[in-house]
């Protein structure tokens, strides 16, 4: 099937919400072919991307992320903004398939106008996040959505990798979690931005106001990153639509802060960085594996290592001197 690459870059930059859908399929597409359009794709709108508000949802299951981001982003819209939720959903790791309900969760959202939701499976990759979250984010944003939620798998301490691809990084927290020492235990505080104590109404009033008392106690052990403000810690009902407006608040402070004074340009930069070797690597290997000696050689190794007759870091060693590379 031919892509019409020039009418898809016409269509994304017009706001066309199938042309998005289309790119972002594009986008998301394994096939070299593809790939090699995808990046033309992306050069293409480069220049009309950057000028978002980035912002990562993480927290474990059960902690509500879709029900706050429905609350919170109603509460984006209703102040003008344009929304676009990226919902990371699990890959089963036997069939290798993802439900994608997010938009049956998020159902006023979903309808909205202005808001724009796509669920990608995580597939194989790590984090949180999928493998090409980081390109979705710049599609949305030349699509003209100034506000891009990440929603994380939710699945405990390994999600920071979205910590990289944004601006704020929210941490949700059942009112329930544990207490200051539990909460010192987690490392992904030490990358959060905002601490969100959900559920805080009703029976769970009370146990939300101290989770909130024990993570601040938590975060003012953690060294301060000087590249980051003073994480703060809130409660919030999205149910009771309580909070609200104090974390949109907070949202757009920090951001306007961590703005003018050169670290959010900072943190930008590094996270390009970090995109290019990661990407740098992940295409090096694809590249190896498609060459068919090599493919067979790792065949070779896998098969040794499997039965016992070599060592992973001996076969990996012999893999990498069939590339005759120089020392």
């Amino acid at each position: 099937m031919s892509i019409d690459l020039k009418g898809l870059e016409a269509a994304l930059i017009s706001g066309d919400r199938r042309g998005l859908a289309k790119a972002l399929t594009l986008i998301e597409s394994r096939r070299p072919e593809h790939r090699l359009l995808a990046g033309k794709l992306l050069s293409a709108i480069y220049s009309k991307t950057g000028r978002a508000n980035r912002i990562g949802i993480t927290g474990s299951p059960g902690v509500g992320k879709s029900t706050f981001i429905e609350a919170l982003g109603k509460f984006f819209l209703q102040q003008g903004h344009k929304l676009a939720v990226l919902a990371i959903d699990p890959s089963s790791p036997r069939s290798h398939g993802s439900i994608l309900g997010d938009k049956t969760r998020m159902a006023e959202l979903a309808v909205h106008p202005d808001c724009f939701i796509r669920p990608s499976p995580s597939g194989l990759s790590l984090g949180g996040v999928a493998r090409r979250t980081r390109e979705c984010v710049l599609l949305c944003e030349a699509a003209g959505y100034d506000t891009i939620m990440i929603e994380t798998v939710g699945v405990g301490q390994s999600e920071t990798l979205v910590s990289s691809m944004v601006d704020i990084f929210m941490f949700l927290q059942l009112p329930n979690a544990g207490d200051q020492l539990q909460g010192i235990k987690k490392g992904i505080l030490e990358l959060a931005d905002l601490v969100v104590v959900t559920k805080a109404d009703g029976a769970f009033e009370q146990a939300a106001r101290r989770a909130k008392v024990d993570h601040e106690m938590a975060l003012h052990y953690m060294q301060p990153d000087p590249d980051r403000l003073l994480p703060r810690v809130m409660m919030c009902s999205a149910v009771e639509k309580k909070g609200l407006h104090e974390i949109y608040d907070t949202i757009l402070g920090n951001l306007k802060i961590l703005s003018s004074d050169g670290r959010l340009q900072k943190r930008r930069q590094q996270q390009r960085e970090q995109w290019f070797e990661s990407e740098l690597h992940d295409q090096l290997m694809d590249s190896l594996l498609r060459d068919r000696g090599f493919k067979s050689k790792v065949q070779e190794l896998k098969g040794k290592v499997m039965h016992g007759t070599m060592a992973p870091t001996e076969a990996a060693q012999q893999a990498i001197l069939k590339l005759n590379l120089p020392d």
